[in-house]
């Protein structure tokens, strides 16, 4: 079987992910030890007893995700698992910063202020209320793509996130949105909604949050990973630090390419994927664009004892 590991990205968010994985693996606790001191907080303490939306907040979601992941990764190790196993990883906007630190393109502490960072940038670029994003279900990315530049009027609009055959988000001005929920109906959407996010995402207006990354990121060591990244605004894999830098900046204001991104791997050869962290959201996703390929979900002790069978 030829593997990769993904990410999940936003959403996937709960009050005690990883807590099991930090008590059973020292090497998990440790990656929770390392993200409060890089953050100089206990967000661990916020992860597993906090409330759920202080953790939902866009600067805490995002660190905490990419912690749970790595310490799912880290337990994965101790098992005798490998990054170096998988012929790729790949994750779901946020979840590619996690992929990059399994990969050791990115030092878990500078991981997770870069997560801290990009979470703060991305809420501060648009006043609350101005923007808005919007699941259609039941179109193609091509029609989404042709609702979203009707919808636009002048403002912006745009097919944010390609998650898989029948998903695609949309995110701009929240007028823009609303109308853009309205012409999808019209084209015969299966439904379309409004989502409960606090920022338009991946979209032209998170162009102040791109500046603020592009220096961030100026600032931060970059290796070749360890296995190829399959980065979300080209869909391919990538290996050169400048490129994925390039990209990372991309990524704020790019599609997430998620659909195209498993069919590159499938075309590649991939026969199982891994999600490592919180939640199954991209295993659904995944099935739902390539059946062939089998699914696990990595994020508790229970789940890494199956897959040592």
């Amino acid at each position: 079987m030829t593997r990769a590991f993904v990410f999940p990205g936003q959403g996937a968010q709960t009050i005690g992910m990883g807590k099991a994985l930090a008590e059973a693996y020292p090497a998990a606790k440790a990656v929770f030890d390392e993200v409060d001191e890089a953050l100089g907080e206990s967000l661990s303490s916020l992860i597993w007893e906090g409330e759920i939306e202080t953790l939902t907040l866009t600067q805490n979601a995002q660190p905490a995700l990419m912690a749970t992941s790595l310490a799912a990764m880290r337990a994965l190790e101790a098992e005798g698992f490998a990054v170096t196993d998988a012929a790729f990883v790949a994750g779901h906007s946020l979840g590619e910063y996690s992929a990059l630190a399994a990969a050791g393109a990115i030092s878990v502490a500078d991981t997770a202020r870069l997560l801290r960072t990009r979470g703060e940038a991305m809420q501060k670029a648009v006043p609350v209320g101005v923007g808005a994003m919007a699941a259609l279900l039941g179109l193609d990315f091509a029609t989404v793509k042709d609702v979203a530049e009707e919808a636009a009027q002048g403002e912006v609009c745009q097919a944010a996130n390609d998650n898989d055959p029948g998903q695609v988000v949309v995110s701009g001005h929240k007028d823009a949105v609303e109308r853009a929920v309205e012409i999808a109906k019209e084209k015969g959407a299966k439904r379309a909604v409004l989502l409960p996010v606090s920022a338009p995402f991946h979209c032209a207006l998170m162009g102040p949050a791109a500046d603020v990354m592009a220096e961030a990121l100026d600032d931060v060591e970059i290796n070749v990973p360890a296995v190829p990244l399959v980065a979300n605004v080209r869909a391919s894999a990538v290996t050169d630090p400048a490129l994925i830098r390039a990209l990372l900046v991309e990524q704020v204001t790019g599609s997430v390419r998620w659909r195209e991104s498993v069919a590159y791997m499938a075309a590649e050869g991939v026969t199982e994927m891994w999600e490592i962290g919180a939640g199954k959201a991209l295993s659904g996703m995944v099935r739902r664009i390539e059946k062939s390929i089998a699914c696990s979900a990595v994020g508790t002790p229970e789940d890494i004892a199956k897959l040592k069978g």
